[in-house]
């Protein structure tokens, strides 16, 4: 570090600053971190160069928000045209009491600006430190950080401008501009002494530092090997490695995958929705080694025989089978020389190489109680169908619930078949007790007045009901005064296609579920948008199982890496557990409008549960 350091050449290192496009402008002496509600003689150029107008010392009016926001976008106009000078008297014309909080951090950061075209990278830094910047909007957030950044890296502190830079990564939409700027973040750490990169730090700053000591090696024997382990310790740094190209990301190459996938029988439906998805991604890769594909019936021969007859003919891959008792005799029967990746998960079962991949409701409860729990509730209800795949649900939930510390306060079940909840939702809410408590009033005082009072000792309800149930059982909810209990249901609540008019009555309820329902959370040649041609000739309960197609295709080359990195998948984001389940981390969502809206999804991401025919 040299803390003296100036650049010799201002003006070359000016372009980098995404604002700042010239130097021309000459330093002021004034002390922008003191603004005026008085105008001393600033010049203001018009339109002929050789002429100035003079504005002599006079009170400022206040002015409306509006006017105030125009003559800050003017100076903001001025400071991306390069003309610091110009930029500067039209923001002293400013008066900071007219200005809302946001509009005053807005104008402190354009002082920066200013101060940084004039080469004053130190007083810049004074200006930004008045500033909270978690307290301003994206917008501004962005700005603050480039300048920061900018500042810094004047001032010879390369730790503190990476830093910045690091802050301002997530904000950036761009893949171009992303891209950039982990250039930028990466140089600044390349020129650091090596002692400074030296850290255990978990978060995304010792990330960062972590992944530029790594770079330093990267002709070494073992780089492809740190540059694995840094994936497993941090597993969702922004960091973008694609550039490196190592070994890792280049998956071996499969010749042959032999399908085992039903074409008859019960789930013959949801083995066509899986091989279109299959299809799908497969007739999307690039033709140049494009594995062969040999398909079985898995309703016509016993799965060992099947096994034995993809090896035969070559597979060195087999997907498949969809049924859990086939998929049991398989294990019983074979010493898996050739790898499977069954499409359904068996708890407890474990094979060496035989991978379990399903929309588990494993996942779905995990993904929607941690999602709860983040929202910072602990207290909760449980509202579950009175039937078999309920209680599953219900055990699951509790058991995720009570391992976060949190406590389930009571548990209630309802009638599917039925439309009227209001009985198990009263006793949810304890207004049945709330009712027997008034009967008991009325004996004594026979004109007393009721008002029902539900429970004040929850704080969320989770639930699981299918779109058509909780379509129903959210207003009534409501009617029973439960409004302010935040609901986060399963997945099943969403019937993966858009249907404003009646998912309106689910407004409010947060779930997670598979991305690629999402066209922001999945977009691109794969996504559903795009592929609206395969997935509308299958009923809507089928659709999370056109996505598990796509990614049962994307895992075929990626089993053998997927314990250390992780794959944005189209049911989510894919990992591998000790036992070879594949597991799912989810996209979560809210019902705005009768539109799920995804939480935390930019418009360029990185990077789940059938309905109806589920199949467990």
């Amino acid at each position: 570090m040299r803390p003296n350091y100036k650049p010799p050449l201002l003006c070359a290192l000016l372009p980098s600053l995404l604002f700042l496009t010239g130097c021309a402008a000459k330093p002021v002496s004034k002390d922008l971190s003191k603004q005026e509600t008085l105008v001393t003689q600033p010049l203001i150029s018009n339109d002929k160069p050789e002429q100035q107008v003079e504005l002599y010392q006079q009170p400022i009016p206040p002015r409306s928000t509006e006017q105030n926001q125009q003559r800050l976008q003017a100076v903001d106009t001025l400071i991306q045209a390069g003309d610091g000078n110009a930029a500067k008297q039209v923001a002293d014309l400013i008066s900071p009491a007219d200005l809302s909080p946001e509009q005053r951090g807005q104008l402190t950061i354009m002082y920066a600006q200013i101060l940084l075209s004039f080469g004053e990278a130190e007083q810049a830094l004074d200006n930004l430190s008045q500033l909270q910047p978690q307290q301003l909007n994206s917008d501004n957030q962005s700005k603050y950080f480039q300048a920061q950044a900018f500042a810094y890296s004047l001032t010879g502190n390369l730790l503190g401008s990476a830093k910045a830079r690091m802050a301002l990564h997530p904000l950036i939409n761009s893949a171009d501009q992303q891209e950039k700027n982990q250039a930028a973040i990466l140089e600044a750490l390349h020129l650091l002494p090596e002692t400074e990169l030296q850290t255990v730090q978990t978060d995304d700053v010792g990330g960062w530092l972590t992944l530029a000591n790594i770079l330093r090696a990267i002709n070494q024997p073992d780089f492809n090997q740190q540059i694995s382990q840094w994936r497993t310790l941090f597993p969702t740094h922004p960091a973008d490695l694609s550039f490196l190209n190592t070994p890792e990301d280049n998956p071996p190459e499969i010749k042959t995958i032999a399908l085992l996938l039903p074409k008859s029988g019960a789930f013959a439906q949801a083995g066509n929705a899986i091989r279109a998805g299959f299809m799908a991604a497969y007739n999307h890769a690039d033709s140049i080694n494009k594995p062969t594909l040999r398909f079985y019936n898995s309703e016509q021969a016993q799965p060992r025989a099947l096994y034995d007859q993809a090896v035969a003919e070559g597979a060195q891959l087999i997907i498949g089978p969809l049924a859990k008792e086939q998929i049991q005799i398989l294990a019983d029967s074979v010493n898996f020389e050739v790898p499977v990746l069954a499409l359904n998960h068996i708890p407890g079962l474990q094979r060496n190489r035989l991978y379990q991949f399903s929309l588990s409701p494993l996942d779905d409860t995990e993904q929607i109680t941690e999602k709860a729990w983040e929202d910072g509730h602990e207290k909760a209800l449980l509202l579950i169908p009175d039937n078999a795949p309920g209680q599953r649900s219900a055990a699951y939930l509790t058991e995720n619930w009570e391992n976060r510390n949190g406590r389930i306060l009571e548990t209630q079940t309802y009638n599917p078949k039925e439309t009227d909840f209001s009985a198990p939702i009263q006793k949810l809410l304890n207004l049945d007790e709330s009712e027997q408590r008034y009967q008991k009033i009325l004996t004594l005082i026979p004109n007393a007045q009721y008002t029902p009072r539900k429970r004040q000792d929850a704080e969320a309800i989770l639930l699981s009901a299918y779109s058509a149930e909780a379509r129903l059982i959210n207003p009534q909810l409501q009617f029973y005064q439960a409004g302010n209990l935040p609901i986060y249901a399963l997945p099943s609540i969403y019937s993966g296609q858009i249907n404003a008019a009646q998912d309106a009555d689910l407004n409010k309820i947060t779930f997670c579920d598979t991305p690629w329902l999402f066209d922001s959370a999945y977009p691109g040649e794969l996504g559903m948008a795009a592929l609206a041609e395969t997935w509308s000739q299958f009923p809507t309960s089928y659709l999370r199982l056109i996505a598990m197609g796509i990614d049962a295709y994307k895992l075929a080359t990626r089993l053998d890496t997927l314990d250390a990195n992780s794959y944005p998948g189209a049911t989510g984001t894919l990992s591998l557990s000790s036992d070879q389940r594949i597991r799912r981390k989810l996209v979560c969502a809210k019902f705005s409008d009768g539109q799920p809206e995804p939480i935390g999804i930019k418009q360029n991401p990185i990077q789940q549960q059938p309905a109806d025919h589920a199949v467990y």
